[in-house]
């Protein structure tokens, strides 16, 4: 292959020239660049904004966004970034998004994927291209296996994408009105590991990332099969929310069960606060959301501590009773009537009210599930 004028050392194949590629690039990492974007690179970023017919300025505000770093002039884009600039800027022309919004749909796109992407590569690629061969480095492994799974990798994406996207249209849909679907009444809950920075200098690094594996992946399959949402993990801790407040409940002491009995976990602790909550590209914020993690750091251990609030929604919709002395009494009446007494899920016993900094005083309550009804 001859040097083309575009100066990348790639051909469309993911094929390098060693003479025509940059000195200080792998000519390995290369031919992985071309096999992954599929096209060769052709132009400087001043060229693809010109071939999308946007302005410097706007093409790197979305490159940016993406989470690129500048590039200066460097021959390094392909016609694909050109064809995402010329998508973005004509959804903006169209009047569809507005530039900020357009922005905003680069950013939580280039955030989402760069952390799928570093896992990817870390994780799952890396427990398959240990070299099978003497002599044979980890990347001249990561080419042909790469080149098997991308197809597949590709479509389980758009799949998994498409799933998600109609799961919270239709949250959307069933919101109220217009505010709500911005401005929402959630439950949020917090799940803490106990004694984690102890943890951190008494484990290995290997031992401490399968523990924090371990954790994240047990809370977010117990999150998404009792039908809440997984907001983010933070290594010890992750943050969860639902719509509804029995489900919230559910996922909680589901998760300090769980660990419970698993004695290679450390104790969890967990806060869940409800109200409204202002939701901002998958992450959430405002007051409730400040409540909850307030909460999960007095929260005893293996136990959860929620708000007035929460509780009296579990109250209010019949999951629990005000008072034991007032599910006594509704059981007492049922029985008189010949009816079935009331089934209550969970129990609340008020704790004493304290204050928290910058939220005032508030009144925590103990959650726990009733003796009578048990898990499932």
């Amino acid at each position: 292959m001859t040097v083309d004028d575009t100066g990348s050392g790639t051909g469309a194949d993911g094929r390098v020239d060693p003479d025509a590629a940059d000195p200080g690039e792998d000519p390995l990492a290369l031919r992985l660049e071309g096999l992954i974007l599929g096209a060769e690179r052709r132009y400087t970023p001043f060229q693809a904004a010109r071939s999308a017919g946007v302005s410097m300025e706007l093409a790197s505000r979305f490159w940016r966004a993406m989470g690129f770093a500048d590039i200066g002039q460097a021959k390094a884009l392909t016609e694909a970034d050109v064809l995402a600039l010329r998508r973005l800027a004509g959804l903006v022309e169209a009047g569809l998004l507005s530039e900020a919004m357009a922005v905003q749909v680069a950013r939580s796109t280039g955030q989402t994927t760069a952390r799928l992407a570093e896992w990817q590569i870390d994780s799952f690629l890396e427990g398959l291209t240990e070299p099978p061969e003497p002599g044979m480095t980890r990347t001249e492994v990561t080419y042909p296996i790469i080149e098997l799974l991308l197809p597949e990798l590709q479509e389980f994406l758009v799949y998994v994408w498409r799933r998600q996207l109609a799961a919270s249209a239709g949250r959307v849909i069933q919101a109220a009105d217009d505010e709500e679907m911005v401005d929402r009444r959630l439950a949020v809950g917090f799940a803490d590991l106990v004694g984690f920075t102890r943890l951190t200098r008494r484990m290995e690094e290997e031992e401490l990332g399968e523990l924090v594996e371990a954790f994240e992946t047990t809370a977010a399959d117990l999150v998404a099969a009792r039908g809440g949402r997984l907001i983010k993990t933070l290594g010890d801790e992750v943050l969860y929310a639902a719509d509804d407040a029995g489900v919230a409940a559910e996922i909680a002491l589901r998760l300090i069960e769980t660990m419970a009995n698993d004695e290679t976990m450390p104790e969890l602790r967990v806060g869940i606060a409800f109200g409204t909550v202002t939701t901002r590209m998958g992450d959430v914020f405002g007051t409730t959301v400040n409540l909850a993690s307030r909460l999960t750091s007095i929260a005893p251990r293996d136990a959860v501590l929620v708000d007035s609030a929460f509780a009296e929604e579990l109250i209010r919709t019949g999951e629990a009773p005000a008072s034991e002395a007032e599910a006594a009494e509704a059981a007492a009446a049922a029985e008189k009537e010949g009816e079935e007494p009331p089934v209550y899920r969970f129990a609340l016993q008020p704790m004493w009210q304290r204050p928290v900094r910058g939220l005032g005083v508030i009144e925590p309550w103990l959650l726990t599930r009733r003796a009578s009804t048990g898990g499932e």
